[in-house]
């Protein structure tokens, strides 16, 4: 229905079935259907790549098209006659009204980090139908479920950041606990994952001076969107992309220049480097670098992903990889100590199901949505474009030669750091089919222009090494996997770093809605002396985290990824849990179904990892079985033992494994009276009858954007109905619409 003064804000979602739409889907279902079998039912043979990417693809279409919208449309109710945030309180600061495909890129951005690049790869080592079956049908009915459904809560809530809808929905016991918990949580999360960049980044002259020219160009596309050429996506995304190329390009000029070592930078120079910059990006305008950045690195990221889905593709490659190995049911892994339940749902995070999400969905993403039903395209679709990554992250490391991908994840203390230390422990590992020797990792190290790949744990060199693989067989060949395997170095890193700036951002809305409860002026985003304090006072936190990760003995990354992983799904439970009891509160108890069910399952994983995380007796395993085996060495009187080459190091071993193994304990009790609480509260609800809802009040929209990536041909004459009346509103000559 058409507002008084100006054409309508919405178009009829009506799905308008026609035989060819019907024989389109029939025929997608049936080549997932086909893809799947495949996967599923292959044994001692090798399975082509193309099948991964038929079985994720048509997944991903049939569960965006018909379960996305059942959701949006039955379970939300979404309704573009009602402002958003975005619309109604737009300052130019954090409240942005920003274009959807904007807004998908910075979003899809912000929430891709290590956790889709990392996890699979490290997951591969059980073989790949564990972690296929994850990320692909986690996603669809949890992750991307969660993704959705809390950046449309907390939209309708004036982009309240879960946290405080935490406490608004639970209550104050269960709300404050929620609180604790997610600020925590949230500060693990930002210093593992710029740990990640941190490994990925230094000592490289390359991959430091193309991130770092990524800033100044972003600062150019935000002044150039908002003030040079209003409104005009296309033209900067192509001048952002061909500035993008080029300092990637450059980059490679500056490593073989006398520049190379001013960009050459250590690991703890790199640490104070990004906490300046994820300082920058918390106080600055949305506009005016976080969100540029953000859709830039998108280009980066789909692009690169697409590009190696094409590879697979044309070169057609063979998984050496089994469906599964022997560690899947010993749960002695040497990339990974750990049974495939519940550690395989532990490592593959963020491909399927992550909390950070939950944050970002929370925080900067619904200030800035036009429209109430893109959240499907930016919500659900942002998290099947991040699942899609973790696939191709699986690929890669599955198709490259398995006793190459043993020898890189296994820790340097089994390996002794050499090729022939290397090869005698993969080859006493007794896996079938599986061998090798120190010339052919002496030789795929030289392939790629290293020193050596031997104990390059952390997941990453092995991700790139498989891109060089896939990519170099299409594009180059063999000479060109240097460049390759370096470019996919440089692009784990932009991956990565656009997660901690957003983070850093929404950690301080967090601190900001938290310190609001006791100073109501701190409620005010938009406030810079709360802004900058609160700012400071997160990247003090995750800043002081990562500088213990560099220095860690054990590797930081090693150490703090399973406890990221375990807090990462904890802080989903809390999402799902709040997405619960909203709407066992607002009389939707029928559909809470939607997010019930990933919330149980994500329960008993989550808690079944903390359990064992606390309680095992196995030192590769318990953070309390290693902190006292470290602790009894030195009262004996040693002075060296596993990785720890010293005293100083084994006390630090100590040292991190007490903290790592007290947040697990704190972090399972919180969520334990998160989910008491909840539980109560929305047995409460129901029992009563009485419908309780703390959205704003409902205010009537007046402007209209489409709704999906491409504008529908609907959509494109309401476009041209607007364009007229805004015409005759300045007295000027139509414009071209743009879509």
């Amino acid at each position: 229905m058409a507002t008084v003064g100006h054409p309508p804000v919405e178009v009829s979602d009506k799905p308008r079935w026609t035989p060819g739409k019907i024989a389109l889907w029939v025929a997608i279902s049936l080549l997932g259907a086909t893809a799947w079998t495949i996967l599923a039912l292959a044994r001692d043979e090798q399975v082509n790549a193309i099948w991964f990417i038929f079985a994720a693809l048509c997944s991903y279409a049939i569960a965006y098209r018909f379960y996305a919208r059942f959701i949006l449309t039955k379970v939300l109710k979404a309704d573009d006659k009602r402002a958003t945030p975005a619309e109604r309180l737009e300052n130019g600061a954090d409240y942005n009204r920003t274009d959807r495909r904007v807004l998908y890129g910075h979003h899809f951005a912000a929430i891709a980090g290590a956790g889709p690049l990392v996890g699979p790869v490290l997951a591969a080592q059980m073989g790949y139908l564990p972690g296929t079956i994850w990320i692909i049908v986690g996603v669809i009915f949890a992750g991307a479920v969660q993704d959705m459904v809390v950046l449309f809560f907390s939209m309708r809530r004036n982009g309240r950041s879960l946290g405080q809808m935490a406490r608004d929905e639970i209550g104050p016991i269960g709300g404050a606990a929620a609180i604790i918990a997610v600020l925590v949580i949230m500060i693990i999360l930002l210093a593992v994952l710029a740990l990640v960049v941190v490994n990925a980044l230094a000592e490289s002259p390359w991959g430091v001076f193309s991130i770092a020219m990524t800033i100044p160009i972003a600062f150019f596309m935000g002044f150039y969107l908002r003030y040079l050429r209003p409104g005009r996506v296309t033209e900067v995304s192509l001048i952002g992309c061909a500035l993008l190329l080029l300092a990637i390009v450059a980059g490679g000029w500056v490593a073989e220049s006398s520049w190379a070592p001013v960009f050459t930078l250590d690991k703890v120079t790199l640490v104070w480097c990004l906490i300046i910059y994820g300082f920058l990006a918390s106080v600055l305008p949305v506009w005016m670098l976080l969100a540029p950045r953000d859709y830039l690195s998108t280009f980066m990221k789909v692009g690169t992903i697409v590009l190696l889905a094409g590879g697979v593709l044309i070169a057609m490659p063979a998984t050496t990889m089994p469906a599964f190995t022997e560690f899947a049911f010993t749960g002695e892994g040497p990339a990974f100590a750990g049974s495939l339940f519940p550690f395989v749902f532990i490592t593959i995070a963020c491909g399927a199901l992550s909390g950070f999400h939950a944050l970002v969905a929370s925080g900067t993403t619904p200030k800035m949505v036009a429209k109430e039903r893109q959240v499907r395209l930016i919500g659900y679709g942002g998290m099947l474009t991040e699942s899609f990554v973790a696939i191709m992250a699986l690929v890669a490391a599955c198709v490259i030669d398995q006793g190459l991908y043993f020898a890189m994840n296994s820790a340097a203390g089994a390996t002794g750091g050499t090729a022939q230390g290397a090869a005698q422990f993969v080859n006493g590992l007794d896996l079938p089919g599986v061998s090798t020797t120190p010339e052919a990792l002496n030789e795929a190290a030289a392939s790629v222009q290293e020193e050596s790949l031997v104990s390059r744990t952390g997941g990453a060199p092995t991700l790139a090494v498989g891109i060089s693989e896939i990519l170099g067989g299409v594009f180059g060949g063999a000479a060109a996997k240097a460049f390759w395997y370096h470019f996919a170095i440089m692009f784990e890193a932009l991956f990565i770093l656009t997660t901690v700036d957003a983070g850093t951002r929404v950690g301080r809305f967090m601190l900001q809605d938290t310190l609001g409860n006791v100073v109501p002026k701190f409620k005010d985003t938009s406030w810079r002396p709360g802004a900058i304090l609160a700012s400071a006072v997160i990247v003090a936190a995750w800043g002081s985290i990562l500088l213990m990760g560099v220095t860690d003995p054990l590797g930081g990354i090693n150490t703090l990824f399973p406890l990221f992983g375990i807090a990462n799904q904890l802080l989903a439970a809390v999402a799902l849990t709040v997405c619960v009891t909203i709407l066992c509160k607002t009389g939707r108890v029928k559909y809470a179904w939607v997010p019930g069910i990933p919330l149980v399952w994500d329960v008993v994983v989550t808690l079944t990892a903390s359990w064992q995380k606390i309680f095992s007796s196995d030192p590769s395993i318990g953070y309390w079985a290693q902190h006292n085996a470290y602790k009894e060495a030195l009262a004996a009187g040693e002075t060296s033992m596993g990785p720890a080459e010293n005293v100083m190091q084994m006390e630090q071993v100590v040292r991190n494994t007490f903290i790592q193994g007290s947040l697990s304990i704190v972090f399972a009790l919180l969520i334990v009276v998160v989910l008491l609480d909840a539980l109560w509260k929305s047995i409460s609800a129901i029992r009563s009858g009485r419908i309780s809802d703390t959205e704003h009040p409902a205010e009537e929209s007046h402007i209209f954007e489409p709704a999906g990536l491409f504008a529908t041909a609907e959509e494109k004459r309401l476009q041209a109905q607007w364009r007229e009346w805004e015409a005759g509103q300045t007295g000027q000559e139509p414009t071209a619409v743009r879509t």
